[in-house]
């Protein structure tokens, strides 16, 4: 369904034609984020706060500290925005209204509640665990009771939201064109550096290699 994530709220009002409402163009989205930022109202006014996210199926995963501020506020069921960004090129246009980014980008709305179960707590850390580098869950050691009781989950389910993606060169007044100026995008990415093992790492012991989502520096 190509709007099964649209609803008023999260309609897009500008750039329409940017906007993507299906599940399956979230996901991507989603997946491929290392970050996150999510959004809730406090006593003390509105906060936003930078956290790993998540995705197993039709729901997103938050965890951190059992006593993590942000987190026993949704548990609590606040209403939550929660959104993810890729940047993929900086867009340089012959004036400087039309300059520009390309991006990725996802927005959800909708009421958190914490996960008590748990397999599924154990699903949940092993989706974050994937996220930053996918396939480490199966090497690293499994969280232990009293680690999962020490962990505060909660999950969102993915039933209101947006995409929304920009992408090409810049937009160009018609008389800008013939200015002798360099127009155009500059692509951007992430890269992954080579691994650097700890000072416990045992001798022989060669570091993994999973399938990273960015590309491998020179």
């Amino acid at each position: 369904m190509d709007d099964e994530l649209r609803t008023d709220r999260s309609s897009l009002r500008r750039k329409r034609d940017r906007g993507l409402h299906d599940r399956a163009s979230v996901n991507a989205i989603l997946d491929a984020a290392l970050i996150g930022h999510v959004g809730f109202a406090t006593s003390d006014g509105p906060v936003v706060l930078p956290t790993v996210v998540a995705r197993l199926d039709d729901v997103v995963y938050l965890h951190g500290a059992a006593g993590n501020h942000m987190l026993r506020t949704l548990a609590r069921g606040v209403p939550a925005c929660v959104t993810v960004t890729l940047v993929d090129g900086v867009v340089l246009a012959r004036s400087a209204f039309h300059h520009s980014i390309n991006y990725r980008s996802v927005v959800l709305f909708g009421v958190a509640e914490r996960v008590t179960d748990p397999g599924e707590q154990r699903r949940a850390m092993d989706a974050v665990v994937d996220q930053v580098a996918p396939g480490r869950s199966a090497d690293a050691r499994p969280p232990t009771i009293e680690e999962l009781r020490a962990t505060l989950i909660v999950r969102l389910p993915i039933v209101e939201g947006s995409a929304k993606v920009r992408n090409g060169g810049p937009v160009e007044e018609p008389a800008d064109l013939a200015l002798p100026i360099w127009g155009g995008h500059v692509p951007v990415g992430m890269v992954t550096g080579s691994p650097v093992g700890d000072d416990h790492v045992a001798p022989g012991t060669d570091p993994p290699v999973y399938p990273y989502r960015f590309e491998p520096s020179e």
